[in-house]
């Protein structure tokens, strides 16, 4: 029964990781935390496999320096946060599903196409979006990017 647990603990969570590996590569295009969704991929996996915890890293160095870059001017917060807005009020109008306005050029049922799993999906990005410019600002606000690598690189070593 023991080994069992185990074998059915490491499918779940090889099938976690993928799973966020491959919506993160989606999410790098579409809207959503696409870095962050694939790092947490990359680091279920690498639990696993060597080949994932080499490709982590990169991903890792990535993601942070883009977080530290994010919060080093006030246009770049105002605008981040303009965009975290904007999804969260996306996910809100797609969960709320007002009747089509008048001006809608197509048939009604392709207004706000998608549903309840877009409005969810939405809401969710936004939120985290949100947490993840707080968690920036409060880390690296006036660090410089390169400082960030190089602490990285010598926590690694």
């Amino acid at each position: 029964m023991r080994r069992g647990g185990a074998a059915l603990k490491r499918l779940v969570l090889e099938g976690l990781g993928w799973l966020l590996v491959v919506g993160g590569i989606a999410a790098l295009i579409l809207p959503g935390p696409g870095l962050l969704m694939l790092f947490g991929g990359l680091a279920i996996l690498s639990r696993q496999y060597d080949w994932a915890e080499r490709r982590m890293r990169p991903v890792e160095l990535r993601a942070k320096r883009t977080a530290a870059e994010s919060v080093q001017s006030p246009l770049k917060i105002a605008l981040s946060v303009l965009g975290a807005a904007w999804i969260t009020g996306a996910g809100v109008l797609w969960l709320w599903r007002p009747d089509a306005p008048g001006w809608w050029p197509l048939d009604d049922r392709w207004w706000l196409a998608g549903g309840l799993p877009t409005g969810i999906t939405l809401l969710a990005s936004g939120i985290v979006a949100f947490a993840l410019i707080v968690y920036s600002y409060r880390t690296y606000r006036g660090l410089d990017p390169d400082e960030i690598e190089q602490t990285m690189m010598q926590s690694a070593e």
